[in-house]
């Protein structure tokens, strides 16, 4: 890695160090500690989807014309003011606010950090990139996690006051750290001017592009978007887990992440991307039988407990294939003047999955528990069915970036009127 790309990472890293002290304990901070109740909690985690949703569709554009450096700046920014005043608040409209200056923030600063990362990459090396930014990130959430409960304590608000100032001082830390990035200055990172008809009517006509958004809305929706509602609900209502061991089996799925993200790098990054995202709707089709038996079947409530905490491993796995995949993959498929405005669209159906995912599979997995389990395995089949069918569209270099050469520059994409597969 050059120096641009190591202080990016860190920058990574020390942020999601933040986020980690603060996500596990919202819920408790503000129904109880402030006192609000459980509605204001639900309605505080929902800001945080819909402040992203709000602003994502303007990113790009931004990202595009100004770069990404002052965007992620300003974004850290905008994030450490949020998470202080989240810390400080005690009624509900400085919590609401709060939450929607924090949701922002974070959601702007997903699209900046992967810009970054594509313009201090080439194509052939941008593959380990994302894939050390996902290690990074779930190695610190995790130890933030684990020493914010070791700080915070619901009888004493000033507590919760410091784990957010903490994340706090974390933004501004990555507001400095990104300031002092020198970004590389070849023709594959200069500002391009926006195309005639560019914008959204440009990527809308990209069929690749559209079919990868529609394959990470399934994947987003079919794992991420039930981590914390419809598997929990169907884990504690069918399987009989006990709330501790849902912590259990979150621990489960980061530790097979940080043990396995780059002896499965090894593996994939030769591979087709097309073939590893199928391999990755397989396993977790298998994650969800097993989620089944830990519900339906009629084992013992240790052999549940062990098949339920297993799915969450699987999901890791499954993980671990998806981060030097997925990512690069639309930054690859992206034209050079349009690299933050197609960052900015994924991470907004990922948005969308993850605001839909939970509505859908919460009620589902705490009444309807054959038909959660029978409808995730289907759309974890989906994946592998839209995977092979996105590999048609994907040129041989991007399908495989093993095959590129030492080129910072992505290639140029004119979107096709009425391509036919290739």
């Amino acid at each position: 890695m050059g120096a641009a790309m190591r202080r990016i990472q860190a920058g990574t890293a020390l942020s999601a160090f933040g986020i980690g002290f603060t996500v596990p304990y919202l819920y408790i901070y503000v129904s109880q500690v402030r006192d609000l109740g459980s509605s204001t909690a639900g309605a505080v985690l929902a800001i945080f989807a819909v402040a992203a949703l709000v602003v994502l569709p303007f990113t790009g554009r931004a990202i595009d014309r100004r770069g990404p450096l002052p965007v992620l700046v300003g974004a850290a920014v905008l994030s450490a003011i949020g998470a202080m005043s989240m810390g400080l608040s005690a009624g509900v409209s400085t919590v609401v606010l709060s939450a929607a200056l924090l949701g922002a923030g974070t959601a702007v600063m997903q699209p900046a950090l992967a810009t970054m990362i594509v313009w201090c990459s080439s194509p052939s090396t941008r593959t380990r990139a994302f894939a050390l930014q996902f290690f990074l990130q779930n190695l610190a959430l995790g130890i933030g996690g684990l020493v914010g409960g070791q700080i915070v304590d619901a009888d004493r608000p000033g507590s919760f006051t410091l784990l957010f100032g903490i994340e706090s001082a974390m933004f501004l830390v990555l507001a400095g750290i990104a300031a002092s990035v020198r970004l590389p200055r070849t023709p594959g990172v200069e500002f391009a001017p926006q195309a005639k008809g560019g914008g959204l009517r440009a990527l809308l006509r990209h069929r690749a592009m559209v079919q990868l958004c529609v394959l990470g809305f399934v994947v987003f929706f079919a794992c991420y978007g039930q981590f914390e509602s419809g598997l929990a609900a169907y884990g504690t209502e069918a399987a009989g887990i006990q709330p501790a061991t849902l912590g259990i089996a979150l621990a489960a799925n980061t530790a097979v992440i940080v043990a396995a993200q780059f002896v499965v790098l090894k593996v994939v990054e030769r591979r087709r991307r097309s073939q590893v995202i199928a391999a990755v709707g397989l396993i977790w089709a298998l994650a969800w039988i097993i989620a089944g038996y830990a519900g339906l079947g009629h084992g013992s409530q240790a052999m549940a407990t062990a098949a339920f905490v297993s799915t969450y491993g699987l999901f890791g796995l499954g993980e671990s294939m998806l981060s030097p995949t997925v990512a690069p993959l639309v930054a690859d498929l992206a034209p050079e003047s349009m690299v933050g405005q197609y960052n900015s669209a994924f991470a907004l159906v990922k948005q969308l999955a993850l605001a839909i995912g939970p509505a859908v599979g919460g009620p589902m997995g705490a009444s309807q528990h054959a038909l959660y389990i029978g409808t995730f395995v289907v759309f974890s089949l989906g994946i592998t069915l839209l995977a092979l069918r996105l590999g048609r569209r994907l040129t041989p270099v991007q399908d495989r970036p093993a095959l590129a050469h030492g080129s910072r520059i992505v290639a140029t994409h004119i979107p096709e009127p009425a391509a036919a597969p290739q």
